[in-house]
């Protein structure tokens, strides 16, 4: 299935599996692609054979006769030997920022690591650092997290760091591991006051463990970024790994989810400069985030100067509660009493007041943004409904609201999405094969655990359903196929955990490929950009090395991407997939 190119003069196509170099403003000879399977996931007309290109964008879809018709007849011809070719995945949740950072500055860790694992890392790790450099990395995964909290763990990190300070992430972001070193750089010392909606967790004696939860982790991400030296190009370096990363999974448009002022302009940098390949829709949050700097209104303000052709401040960021592994999601009912600790009435907490929420949402909507909101209980999911429900009451049906990451919702309120125009964002990686599902199972109720992420019901309803990876939270890279089979099959795809997670929610596989396509474009408002391969529409697709609509769902995350296009040229090749490669 490897692509071949070829024109009247013999222009040669991209040729390895590096982003191609030619700046994104030079225009390219006008082309034609045939030889595929191409799904279009524009309901009009689901199949073709063949597509043209010019200036970036399509042409034409449909028979190679009418893609032949559309193009000149010095038009480059590509011929896709038979692989599938679909839209450039839209990803509605991703952390670019936080993924391109690990990629190319922080220690890596997987969410399987063993504590003794991680120790070692950071051991490694520090081998090569400064006596007062930080140590930043992650992902930490939740089931170790749960044994983290004691003063025994500090120690141990402390003496595998030699002294630097540590600052870990856990596989939610939410939540932080720190060294000693590390707290006395943050100033938090034994007698210090919890931040709001945050926790220094201390051990049964009351004493610091260097665990984090929620807001407390803001602090330590706060004295790591008063120890980067040139900020512009630490961010600078990270978004440009982010997106090849995304781009070798074929994701050609991304909502990054909680957007900070350094990181709107470094991507408007790079917008400008010709090396955004990827339409990037920004969530401002509307509160004091875990990474410190300007909120509310006064980011709000700030972000209209940073729009450009690619980079869209359309939506702000509320986050209503925090994750069921730390037991902060708001929850209709008790979370399980594991311990002597756990209160038998203990059912998380909202961070935000109804009436306070209303009025936030609503000044907001007035500023012209839309909204994302972070719900992962189904307490949380029915406040963030009421809200929007009394914004659309006030300002209609135009503003676009989302609820991340649609985990529990009681059943009362699942018609509440469709009829309340409410994305359901769903995070379908987070289900298989992260270790988070192990942490939350022993937090709440079977019952509880067994009807979550109820998709089926939600598509049927005529909800939009989109997918997002949520990276880097839970995986290590923000692949989609994975997330694709989990919506299918509702299992493990690595065979780790056994059985199906509330199997009756299963969605088909074109069900599935439009959450990673044409849905995520609708609900980040560009539907009339991309999500489909249609004429007038930016080229953005890519070609895969099986059908995904043909093959065994339990082989869909074998899928590997062999080109990703983006307005109208290859800004990734797979090296196996070069022009002329064996």
């Amino acid at each position: 299935m490897t692509p071949t190119h070829s024109s009247p003069d013999d222009a040669p196509g991209p040729s390895s599996a590096a982003p191609d170099p030619e700046p994104r403003s030079a225009s390219r000879r006008p082309l034609v692609l045939t030889g595929a399977r191409i799904f279009t996931a524009d309901p009009d007309r689901l199949w073709a054979e063949a597509l043209a290109v010019a200036d970036g964008r399509i042409l034409a879809v449909g028979t190679v006769a009418e893609a032949e018709h559309a193009a000149d007849a010095d038009a480059e011809r590509i011929e896709a030997n038979g692989a599938l070719v679909m839209p450039g995945f839209c990803d509605v949740h991703i952390h670019l920022g936080l993924g391109g950072r690990q990629l190319a500055w922080e220690l890596p860790l997987l969410p399987t690591d063993s504590a003794e694992q991680i120790l070692a890392k950071v051991r490694e790790w520090s081998t090569d650092r400064g006596p007062d450099e930080w140590i930043a990395g992650g992902i930490v995964g939740s089931t170790i997290m749960d044994t983290l909290a004691s003063v025994e763990m500090l120690a141990a990190l402390d003496e595998a760091s030699g002294g630097r300070p540590v600052m870990l992430r856990d596989d939610s972001m939410h939540n932080r591991w720190v060294n000693s070193r590390a707290l006395t750089l943050m100033g938090v010392e034994a007698d210090t006051a919890d931040p709001q909606d945050g926790t220094y967790v201390r051990d049964p004696d009351g004493r610091l463990t260097g665990v984090l939860w929620e807001m407390a982790s803001q602090v330590a991400e706060a004295a790591v970024a008063d120890g980067i030296e040139d900020l512009e190009a630490y961010l600078r370096r990270a978004l440009v790994e982010g997106l090849g990363a995304a781009h070798s999974f074929g994701i050609t448009s991304m909502q990054e989810a909680a957007t900070m002022e350094p990181t709107l302009r470094a991507l408007q940098q790079m917008d400008h400069a010709g090396e955004l390949t990827a339409w990037v829709v920004t969530s401002m949050p509307a509160q004091p985030f875990l990474e410190p700097g300007p909120v509310g209104p006064e980011l709000f303000e700030a972000a209209v100067q940073y729009r450009s052709e690619h980079v869209r401040p359309d939506f702000a960021k509320y986050v209503l509660d925090g994750v069921p592994m730390t037991r902060t999601s708001a929850m209709l009912a008790p979370y399980r009493c594991g311990t002597d600790q756990h209160s038998r009435d203990d059912r998380g907490h909202l961070i935000w007041d109804a009436e306070e929420l209303r009025a936030s949402l609503a000044d907001t909507v007035a500023r012209g943004l839309g909204a994302k909101l972070h719900a992962t209980g189904d307490a949380a999911v029915r406040l963030a409904l009421d809200a929007v429900e009394h914004v659309r009451s006030l300002y209609g049906g135009a503003p676009r609201f989302h609820v991340a990451h649609a985990e529990y919702i009681a059943r009362e309120d699942l018609p509440r999405f469709a009829a309340l125009d409410v994305v359901a964002d769903a995070s379908p990686y987070i289900w298989y094969p992260s270790v988070i599902q192990s942490s939350i199972a022993q937090q709440v109720t079977a019952e509880v655990f067994e009807d979550s992420w109820p998709m089926r019901d939600l598509v049927d309803s005529g909800a939009v359903v989109a997918a997002g990876s949520d990276w880097p939270c839970a995986l290590p890279s923000p692949d989609p196929w994975v997330g694709l089979q989990t919506m299918v099959t509702r299992r493990s795809p690595d065979g780790s955990q056994q059985g199906a997670l509330n199997a009756g929610q299963a969605l088909t596989v074109e069900e599935a490929v439009a959450a990673f396509t044409r849905e995520p474009a609708r609900a980040m408002g560009l539907e009339d950009v991309t999500g489909r391969l249609a004429p007038g529409l930016s080229a953005d697709f890519i070609l895969v090395d099986q059908d995904v609509f043909a093959v065994d769902p339990e082989q869909i995350h074998h899928t590997r991407v062999l080109q990703t296009w983006f307005a109208g040229r290859p800004v990734y090749t797979a090296a196996a997939a070069a022009p002329g490669s064996a």
